[in-house]
């Protein structure tokens, strides 16, 4: 998971107290005190399942990470002789805010390189051949002469193979080699 219930809260409390006064914010501490005392109570009673109600369990850790981002902005006026909160003026929220971004910003190149492995990986073809005797051992000699696999010699034949508009399949003279084959080097 790449957001916990603290990372939510943080995220959430520092754009809503953003101007906030020191009262507005010991009213939201308050609210919260009284949030995290009724999901508490919810979670002692006999659970009913309601549809579409959110877990209480989640619903109570929820409000105790959003009271103690809301303790902490308060604590942090206090200190500070802050009038009013500017998230730029803290510096604990606002490195917790530089972290979130980075693990977002990693996050999502992560995704994209899994989404881009799997578009190439459905443009990858791994067949198994049987080739004729006389052809498997003139594969096997060009493989030997040119210090490669005979799957090597097969994959450099069809990166150079060319269809023509009758549908014509044609390979142009080469001399097999280590060269760069499919993006990378062989």
């Amino acid at each position: 998971m790449i957001w916990t219930p603290e990372d939510v809260a943080r995220d959430q409390v520092r754009r809503q107290a953003a101007g906030m006064t020191t009262q507005q914010v010991d009213q939201a501490v308050d609210t919260a005190v009284t949030r995290v005392h009724e999901t508490r109570e919810e979670l002692r009673s006999p659970v009913t399942v309601r549809e579409f109600a959110p877990d209480p369990e989640e619903l109570a850790g929820r409000w105790a990470a959003l009271l103690t981002e809301w303790r902490r902005i308060a604590a942090h006026l206090t200190a500070t002789g802050a009038g009013l909160y500017d998230g730029d003026q803290d510096e604990t929220g606002t490195a917790w805010a530089r972290e979130r971004e980075e693990r977002r910003t990693g996050a999502l190149r992560a995704h994209a390189a899994r989404m881009e492995r799997r578009r190439e990986e459905r443009d990858e073809l791994h067949a198994e051949l049987w080739l004729s005797a006389p052809a498997g051992r003139r594969i096997r000699t060009a493989a030997a002469q040119a210090g490669l696999t005979p799957h090597e010699i097969l994959a450099q034949l069809v990166e150079r193979a060319a269809v023509d508009d009758d549908g014509a399949v044609s390979v142009a003279p080469f001399t097999p080699g280590l060269t760069a084959v499919a993006g990378e080097e062989r």
